[in-house]
C-alpha cells in the first residue's frame, strides 16, 4: 500500500505550511551557485502543490521570501524576484487547469514593481477558483505581522471603535495577514534545520511540526503524503488528557 493510500481523506488537515529551506546548500554541494538551487526548488514547489491538489488539501502556504532575506546579496535577491515573475507566468495555466487560487501574505509593497504587477495579476486571474488556495509568503515576517495587527487594534481602541473587553484572540487573528484562512495544522521545514524562522508565530501555536533532513529541491509529493499520514496518527490533545478526547 502506498503512503497516499494510507491517508484518510475524511481527516485531512485544512492547511499545511512549509518553510522551503536548503536551496543554497543543495546547490553548493553540487558545485553550483545558489541561484541554481532556487531554480531547482521550483520543481519541488510544483511537487508540493500537485500533491496538495491530488489529495484535496484546501490551503498550502509556502515561505517564499522573508523580510530578512532582503539582506542577502543583491544579485541573489534580483534572481529570486525574476524567478518569482517567471514562475507565476509559466504556472498560470496550471493554476487555472487545477482550480488553484493564488494568494499572498507579507509586505507586498516591498517587492519590485514588476513583481507586484505579475503577482496581483495572477491573484486576480485565479480569484474565482475554488480548489486549493496557494499562498506565497513574500517579504513576510511574523513579528512584523503581529506588530502591525497590534497597531491596527490599538488605533481602533483609540478611536473608540472597539472596547477593551472586545480585544481577544478572535479579534487579533482577524487583524493578521491570514485573517481569511484557517491556522495551519502542519508545519514542514526542509534542510534538517529545526527553527521556525519568524514564520506564522501566532498561527502555529498548535501546529504539528515536521523537520525533514532533505534539502528543498529534493522534496516530493511523497514527503508531503508522509507528513500528512504521520499527522493523522498523532494524538492532538490541545491541553486535554488522552482520556478526555
Amino acid at each position: 500500500m502506498s503512503i497516499k493510500d494510507k491517508i484518510d481523506k475524511k481527516n485531512l488537515p485544512k492547511h499545511v505550511a512549509i518553510i522551503m529551506d536548503g536551496n543554497g546548500r543543495w546547490a553548493k554541494e553540487k558545485g553550483e551557485l545558489r541561484v541554481f538551487g532556487h531554480k531547482n526548488g521550483v520543481s519541488a514547489v510544483r511537487e508540493a502543490l500537485e500533491g496538495a491538489v491530488e489529495i484535496g488539501l484546501s490551503y498550502l502556504t509556502l515561505y517564499a521570501f522573508s523580510t530578512e532575506n532582503w539582506s542577502r546579496p543583491q544579485a541573489e535577491v534580483d534572481a529570486l524576484m525574476e524567478l518569482l515573475v517567471n514562475s507565476l507566468n509559466q504556472e498560470l495555466p496550471t493554476f487555472q487547469a487545477n482550480n488553484i487560487r493564488v494568494n499572498s501574505i507579507g509586505r507586498k509593497a516591498d517587492l519590485p514593481d514588476h513583481c507586484q504587477v505579475t503577482l496581483q495579476s495572477t491573484i486576480y486571474q485565479t480569484k474565482d477558483n475554488t480548489g486549493c488556495t496557494l499562498t506565497l509568503a513574500l517579504s513576510y515576517g511574523s513579528r512584523e505581522e503581529i506588530l502591525q495587527a497590534t497597531r491596527h487594534i490599538a488605533e481602533k481602541y483609540k478611536n473608540g471603535e472597539i472596547g477593551l473587553e472586545e480585544i481577544n484572540e478572535d479579534l487579533f487573528s482577524k487583524n493578521l495577514y491570514t485573517y481569511n484562512m484557517p491556522d495551519p495544522e502542519i508545519l514542514i521545514r526542509t534542510s534538517g534545520e529545526e527553527r521556525i524562522s519568524n514564520y506564522m508565530l501566532w498561527q502555529i501555536a498548535y501546529s504539528e511540526l515536521f523537520f525533514l533532513p532533505i534539502m528543498w529541491p529534493e522534496f516530493t509529493r511523497e514527503n508531503l503524503f508522509e507528513c500528512i499520514e504521520s499527522f493523522q496518527n498523532r494524538e492532538r490533545r490541545f491541553g486535554k488528557t488522552s482520556e478526555q478526547l
